[in-house]
């Protein structure tokens, strides 16, 4: 049967150790992972409260001058502003004409990769920004056992292969635009993450293709985060898990505003295919390669910046 609607899990359980909670829990995100690699999470112990400062923080500070968010643009850790029609999803082939996609954002990354530059004149901005990090990743390291126990492995599986993560929240601005032929917020793409936790607000505007090939819109849910699974899971589960096609559109008058975070395991962890996902009839179908080397080409291939520093070198080495 077709899939016309995204799942709902419960991982209230889970998380506070109700006895049976994790393995009950784990076999549903078992089904969802391999039918759609699309879910929501309710009772998932992220206080409504901040969620609503880290929305409005995104709000002022896309609302700054050009000049103001340009003081803290985007630099080669992937850290700070990303102007407008900066990044063109390249790196998959869902899309036949690439265009620039009709966003801007601002990055936040983990103090251990360098910290981050904060803009001036926004004192809540950090503040909210980094607690928001600090609680999605926390929210993150929660959920691997669930995701262990979904991949029959044992639940703490994950825990030293994902203690630094190379995780990321990134606050995106989706203004009010009159879409083209081949235009998106942020065009068909697959996240180069083990998943990605997306908060939501009132505001609808993101899509899904489901396995038959429809796009489905993803419903708003109070207090929940929609999750997906994405590449890295999904080359690491040997394809079992799948890293759903997704696209974004502001689709109302006013400004739309999503905060996504890309949780991905430490640089050097080494994505292969696990040992149950694999057998004599199904071998591996993916070069194993470290996080840090996967994340380097995938910048390389969506973010302009990354390309023009590229062209440069290769033109000086010439």
């Amino acid at each position: 049967m077709p899939i016309t609607k995204i799942p709902i899990i419960d991982v209230g359980p889970a998380l506070a150790g109700a006895p049976g909670a994790l393995e009950a829990t784990a076999a549903e995100l078992r089904r969802v992972c391999e039918e759609i690699g699309f879910l929501s999470i309710v009772n998932h112990g992220v206080p409504r409260t901040l969620l609503e400062r880290a929305f409005a923080a995104a709000a002022a500070f896309h609302a700054q001058p050009l000049d103001a968010k340009l003081a803290v643009k985007l630099d080669d850790r992937m850290q700070g502003y990303l102007p407008y029609k900066s990044s063109t999803t390249r790196a998959n082939g869902l899309v036949a004409v690439r265009k620039p996609n009709e966003n801007e954002a601002f990055f936040v990354v983990p103090d251990y990769e360098g910290g981050n530059r904060w803009p001036e004149g926004l004192p809540e901005f950090a503040a909210a920004a980094g607690e928001t990090y600090a609680a999605c990743a926390a929210l993150a390291q929660r959920l691997l056992p669930l995701y262990a126990r979904a991949l029959d492995l044992p639940a703490d599986y994950f825990a030293s292969r994902c203690d630094t993560p190379h995780a990321t929240l990134r606050l995106t601005h989706y203004p009010p635009v009159e879409y083209g032929q081949d235009e998106y917020g942020i065009a068909p793409h697959t996240d180069s993450s083990f998943f990605t936790l997306l908060a939501q607000n009132a505001q609808p505007g993101l899509q899904v293709r489901t396995p038959s090939g429809d796009w489905i819109d993803v419903p708003v849910i109070p207090d929940s985060f929609v999750v997906n699974t994405g590449d890295i899971l999904n080359h690491w589960s040997n394809g079992r898990f799948i890293s759903t096609p997704h696209r974004a559109f502001n689709v109302g008058t006013g400004p739309r505003y999503a905060i996504p975070f890309f949780f991905h395991p430490n640089k050097t962890t080494l994505i292969e295919a696990l040992p149950t996902c694999t057998s004599a009839d199904n071998p591996p179908r993916f070069e194993a390669q470290t996080v840090g080397d996967y994340m380097a080409w995938f910048r390389g291939s969506n973010y302009d910046h990354f390309r023009q520093g590229k062209e440069e070198k290769r033109g000086a080495a010439a």
